[in-house]
Order: C-alpha cells, then structure tokens, then sequence
C-alpha cells in the first residue's frame, strides 16, 4: 500500500484544507481550473463527475497497479474511503487507467476526460498516468467529507522537456526522512520527474556506506555550524555537533516511495572537490594526509581528493558499488565543480600522475580523473552527470553536463553533442533572496523573485538542430541558509512552481499573469503539503503570497528629483504611499502615475486587494536629495556587466544595502574606480558622502586608497579628501568633509585591490569593488 499512517498534525492540516478547499469549490467549479503547469490543451466538457467512496477504479494492466494504488491513497487521504480497485475496463460511473501509445504518441503525455459517464485517463505510459492523477488532484473539488466533484473537462497534456528536476542540498543541513518524502509529493504533483539527491559535501556525508562505516561516525558530523551569513566577521559559531546521515534502508525507502509517485532520484557523490568531511574519516585519500575536520563554514575548500593517489579511486569505486545498488537511475551524478588545484599543484603525487599521462596543466589532471570515474561507472552500466567544470581539460566521452555557471557550459556542451541539463544560477538557484524586503530571512544573495523565474527560456541562443541535446532544467536548493524545513520550504515554494510551468508547458502557451491566477488558489489550496510542522496555517498562506507585494523601482533621476514607479501584480490591486514615515492605509494617496520624490523622505507603499485587505508587506526605501542628484556620471573602466545597474544609480538619492542585491551598487573587478560627476554647474560644495562595501569572505574589498577631487572646468583638478583606512566588514560609510569650495565636476577615484594575494578568500582571482550614492552637499 501506498504511504504511512499520518501524525495528528498531518491529520489537522487535511482538516484546514478540507475546509478552505469547500469554500474555494463554488468559485472554482465557474472559472478555468486552477492546474499547474498548464497543460497544452483543456476544453470544457460537459457537466461534472461526482467522486465517491466505493467508487470503482478499473487499471487495464498490472504495471497500473501501482499508480492505482496511489490514487486510491490520495482519495482516502482526503477524506474519499473505500475505492475499489479492479483490473479491466469500465465504462462508465468509474475511473479508468489504461496505457495507449498509439492514441497519445508522446513521452510522458496523457489524455483525461471527465464528465457525467465517470473519469477516463489514457497514457503513453505509466508516467503519464500518474500526471494525469496529479492533474485529477488539482481538478477535483471536495464538497464535504466523503466525495468530490470533478468538472468536465477534456485534457490533452505532455511535457516541452523530458527531464525536469528539483535538487535539494542536505549536506550543509541535513533533513529527515519524512521531509524529503514530503518534497517528492509536492515534485509529483507538479510533474517533476526527478528528484537530485545531494548527499555529500565539505560540510557532511549523509548516506551510509558499509564498506566504510567512518563516513557514517566521523564525517557525518561536524563540531559546529556558522551562525548568520558567511560574510558577515567576526565568524561565529554555535558550538554544537551537527549531523546525520540516512540509512541503506532509509535510502531505498526513499527511493520506493519517489518511484511510487514517477519522481527518479539521482544522487550525487561529489569528487574530486567538496571531500572535506570524507577526508576526515579518510585522511589517506587527501593529498597532504591530514589532519582534516569536517567543515564548519560555507565555502570552497583547497583539500580535495588527491588525483595521484590510487587508493582514492579504490575508495571512490567502493563508495559507488553501493550507491548503485541503492539507486537504478540511469545516472549517477559525481559533482565536478569548485574543486581547486592548490594541493595538486603542490603534491608529488599528483605532479607524477600529470607526467605519467602526458597531462599539459591540473585541469587536465582533473578532466582525467572524471573520465577515470566515468568508465568505471559506465563499466556498470549507468551514466554520469557532472557540473560544467568538467568541461576543463577535456569533456569525457558520455558526460551530460549540468550547467550552472550561465548557460556557457551548456550550450558548449550542446555544440559537443552532449546531453544537457540547464540550472543556470541566475534564474534557477532557490537559495538565493525571493524578495528585496529586508523582512527576508539571510539567504545566500543576489535576487530573484518568482517572475524571474518563469521568464527563463532554456539555451534561447541554441541553434534549432542543437536543441534536442537539451535534455531539460532543474531548481537548486542549496541549503547553507535554509537551517530548518521551514525555511527551505519558504526559500522553494512557490517559485519551483514557475521551473515547473516553464518545463512542462510549452513557451507559446506561458504567460505569467496567467499563471499566477493558479497559483494564489495553489498556495491556498495545497499550501499544507509543504507546511512546516512548526508554523502555523495562517503565517504559512501569508508567507507564500509575498510574489504579490509591491515592487518599487528607481527610474532615471532628473536634476533634484527620483521618480518611483510601482507595481504589484495583484489584479485590480490599489497601492497606496506615503512621504512621512508612517504607514500607508488603504486611505492614502493612491498610485496612478509615477511618484517624483523632490525632498529627501522615507518613502512608503502598500497594496490592497478589493476587500481592502493589505497585500504582503509594506515597501519602505529613504530617499535622499541632494546637489548630484541626476547629474551626469562617467567612468575610465566600465562597473562589471553584472554589477552595472547603470550611472544613473550612483545619484539616484537610494543608497545600497548590505545585502548588495538591489541593483544600487557598482562594482568594478580588478579595475580601479575612476568616476566622474557632472552637476552642469558651478555650485559651493562641502561635503561629499558615498558607501563602499568590504565583505573579504565574498572577495569585495574596499578600495586600497580612496580620493575625492574637484574642479571647475574638468581639466584642472584639486584634491579634496583622501582615506586609506576602511575598517568596517560591511558599509564603510565615508564623509569627506572640506573647507567650502566652487566646483562643477567632482571626481572620486577608488583604487582597487587587484589580484587577491595568498591566504585570502579567493586568492589568485580580482577584488571586486563596489560603491553606491555619492551624495554632494
């Protein structure tokens, strides 16, 4: 039988659904059904079908038994006892599951009609008929305890990609069992096909091995974790034993329950990199012997598994021998990525492993030691999935390549004829911050809201030939800042809902407004299957309608005034702002046309819905003006295109904030800052305020030596200001104060630390630079 026997908890939050799900039916049961991802084709049919205990659900094969199995137990699990499953054909006042390959030629695709005569679900395979279901669970409307209803309808569905994945990292934080099944229901229900599993890391190794029992006693745990974020010094620590790791058992538990509901689980064993914790149990297999510690901290690592050492492989192949036997998916995914040559370059071993194989560099020794891997893990019969790196030095034979660093890997993988698997950082790391609000709990950084999400279009740029060797996109859920199941589930959902749309539907048919009506029902709806045990319903429903708060955004500042634009993506929402500090009510002024901010203020804005209930959280940003605002800006060395929000935000009165995901900052990698400032007239200044950032841990440093310099023609320069000395980790705000001086241009140079010297974070690549505002008084 399918699943356990539910925790009272479990129980109470059906209850909420039931409850919430009957009010939700009437609204429901006249509009377009709220079903994510929208399927390709859905035509109204008829009247609707009523659901009942003892209702008979007819499975033509026996390899359908299993998912009838699984209907049954979504039925019963709300509240829908007593369905009986039988093996043929029924034709009417039934539900009927057969697979027709013919009638739905495509991978994965199915065909559901439902009406008065019963529900009728015809698949390509059996993986079609569980996506059918979970298009059924999104159909169905409860009316009380004991049956359903289910529109009529006509749905005609297969996916735009044949691989479509969720990660979760549960090294860094370590998750029980009865969460990741959790995960894997809500990946079924929005027709993921795979789960990747990432069971080892620097920072713990969470799967047994019996061959090795030490990765299970010793690198399994670490002495402490970090508290806050990583770039935030002094470190601190919580000075308690951390770990975990899962049983063979529980593994193959894990994996029957994912394949139950179509979800195939990769793991991924990292090598050569992230070893850390293994070379704790392991010393031998490092390069320098140890003695190692399972790390405490986020980060990258110089230990890393010794590429000369044979013993390592020894140890590799017998880590994989057993992993094998636990997981059948075709794939096995062996990392590749952040894996630094500072101890191979160093080790004899591995200078004489580069000699023996005539290996020109270490990246070379690196491209060896994973096809070394991948022949053997091909020798069993399974293939290998690895992060872009292990395009550097040479692509093994039968790698599909995970691009994560930007799409460049993945479409130089694609150009090889390698399968490819997109997960670019920039729209599909869920770690990252959903929301600029500083109510956000820390995160890792950076920024992206949900629309972001969706927006993605995977290898747009790939010529139409090459685009059968894009196997599909996957959501990473790194968990270095996701310290509990409640905040992985926040930091997840609902934007693993987008990845899910944008995989399944194709591009054409995807428009987000119209996704996000399914949505606000979803998040209400089924909100409970992701609820953490710990928080309350009401705090979880508020927390998941955030993507409609409102945005504010900074447009181009003119001479002594910012205008704010602002937008929510509620329908019909009225926003509504202030310019006093106090907080907007649904009285205040109301947003029609783009505020002009001409004197510095703490601005403040809020949505409302039609009940006149507030939408989300209240937006506040201080805005100040001042003598450079909208002035003219230029610069020697152009900001990195990443860090580039353009000139303008250098005097647009909105400073930075230390989470430096606001497109406020500028930042200039190895370069030195050299700005010039135009306030198209001479005027008497005094005062010149800007922010630089220092985080050493993320390779921002403030300037070696900053000068401020003015001038009347922008030819002859006085200097003004200097300062070496920038003490704070974090903003180092500066206040250049001077005897009152005529002046038009205002130059300020900032001179960059350059190439980050050994034993700093980073060492070997370029500082980046970042300021924000130059406030002129």
């Amino acid at each position: 039988m399918i699943g356990t026997v539910a925790s009272n908890e479990r129980i109470m939050k059906r209850t909420y659904f039931l409850l919430i799900i009957c009010v939700l039916g009437a609204l429901r049961s006249l509009a377009q059904p709220a079903v994510i991802p929208q399927p390709v084709e859905m035509q109204r049919n008829g009247p609707a079908f009523t659901l009942h205990g003892g209702i008979p659900v007819y499975y033509e094969a026996d390899s359908l038994l299993p998912a009838a199995q699984l209907l049954q137990h979504y039925m019963a699990s709300s509240m829908v006892r007593g369905v009986k499953l039988l093996q043929g054909r029924g034709d009417s006042n039934c539900v009927n599951l057969r697979v027709d390959s013919i009638a739905v030629p495509q991978a994965e695709g199915y065909v559901l009609e439902t009406g008065k005569k019963g529900i009728f679900l015809t698949a390509h395979d059996a993986a079609g008929i569980i996506h059918g279901i979970q298009t059924l669970r999104q159909l169905w409307i409860p009316k009380s305890s004991g049956y359903f209803t289910v529109p009529g309808y006509t749905i005609r569905d297969y996916p735009r990609y044949g691989y479509r994945s969720m990660a979760l990292d549960v090294s860094r934080h370590f998750f029980p069992v009865s969460y990741i099944k959790e995960y894997i229901d809500l990946l079924s229900l929005y027709k993921f096909n795979t789960f990747h599993w990432h069971l080892t890391d620097d920072q713990g190794w969470r799967i047994e091995i019996k061959q090795y029992p030490r990765l299970q006693t010793a690198a399994a745990w670490r002495k402490e974790t970090l508290i806050g974020h990583k770039k935030e010094t002094p470190h601190r620590f919580d000075g308690k034993r951390y770990g975990g790791y899962y049983t063979q058992q529980e593994v193959k538990e894990v994996v029957q329950y994912a394949a139950q509901r179509g979800i195939t689980i990769i793991p991924e064993i990292e090598m050569p990199g992230h070893a850390l914790a293994a070379l704790t149990a392991y010393p031998n297999l490092g390069c320098t012997g140890g003695p190692y510690e399972t790390a405490t901290f986020w980060g990258v690592f110089d230990d890393v598994f010794c590429a000369g050492n044979d013993s390592v492989f020894t140890f590799l192949q017998g880590v994989i021998d057993e992993v094998l036997t636990l997981f059948p998916s075709p794939y096995i995914h062996i990392g590749g990525d952040e894996c630094p040559k500072t101890r191979w370059q160093q080790c004899a071993k591995c200078q004489a492993r580069m000699k023996a194989h005539n290996l020109a560099d270490e990246h070379a020794l690196q491209s060896w030691f994973v096809q070394r891997m991948e022949k053997y893990i091909n020798s069993k019969g399974r293939n290998i999935i690895g992060w872009d790196e292990i395009l550097e030095g040479g692509l093994a034979p039968n790698a599909t390549v995970m691009s994560w660093r930007g799409e460049e890997g993945g479409l130089a993988a694609a150009q090889q004829q390698h399968r490819v698997i997109m997960t670019p950082e920039s729209h599909v790391y869920f770690d990252y911050y959903q929301s600029r609000n500083p109510a956000e709990p820390v995160a890792a950084g950076h920024y992206t809201p949900l629309s972001k999400v969706y927006s993605y279009q995977p290898a747009a740029s790939l010529h139409d030939t090459l685009q059968q060797y894009i196997a599909g996109v996957e959501g990473q859920a790194w968990s270095e800042y996701m310290i509990n199941e409640q905040q992985a589930s926040y930091m997840i959902f609902p934007r693993a809902l987008a990845l899910a749309e944008l995989a399944w539907t194709p591009t054409t048919q995807r428009n987000y407004d119209d996704f996000l009506k399914p949505l606000r029902e979803q998040v209400s709806t089924y909100y409970w299957l992701y609820l953490p045990r710990k928080e309350s319903i009401s705090a979880a429903r508020t927390a998941t309608h955030n993507f409609d708060e409102v945005i504010c955004t900074a447009m181009q500042p003119k001479a002594g005034s910012v205008p704010l634009t602002l937008y929510s993506s509620y329908p019909g929402a009225r926003i509504t702002y202030t310019t006093d500090g106090r907080e907007p009510q649904r009285s205040a002024s109301a947003y029609t046309a783009p505020v002009s901010i001409t004197q510095s203020c703490l601005f403040k804005a809020r949505a409302f819905n039609e009940q006149g209930k507030p939408i989300g959280r209240t937006f506040e940003q201080k805005v100040t003006i001042h003598k450079a605002t909208g002035a003219a800006v230029s610069f020697t060395h152009a900001p990195l295109p990443r860090w580039n929000p353009g000139a303008a935000a250098l005097v647009n009165g909105i400073e930075g904030v230390h989470r430096y995901n606001d497109a406020q900052w500028l930042g200039f990698s190895g370069d030195d800052l050299e700005a010039v400032i135009d306030l198209s007239t001479q005027q008497s200044i005094q005062h010149v305020r800007m922010n630089f950032l220092s985080y050493h841990w993320q390779r921002v440093w403030a300037p070696q030596q900053l000068e401020v310099l003015v001038s009347t023609d922008g030819q002859q320069y006085q200097q003004v200001y200097t300062q070496k000395d920038f003490p704070v980790n974090g903003i180092n705000k500066v206040q250049a104060s001077f005897p009152a001086t005529k002046a038009r241009y205002i130059k300020v140079i900032g001179k960059n630390k350059g190439i980050l010297p050994a034993g700093e974070y980073g060492a070997g690549s370029k500082a980046l630079l970042m300021i924000d505002e130059v406030v002129v008084e």
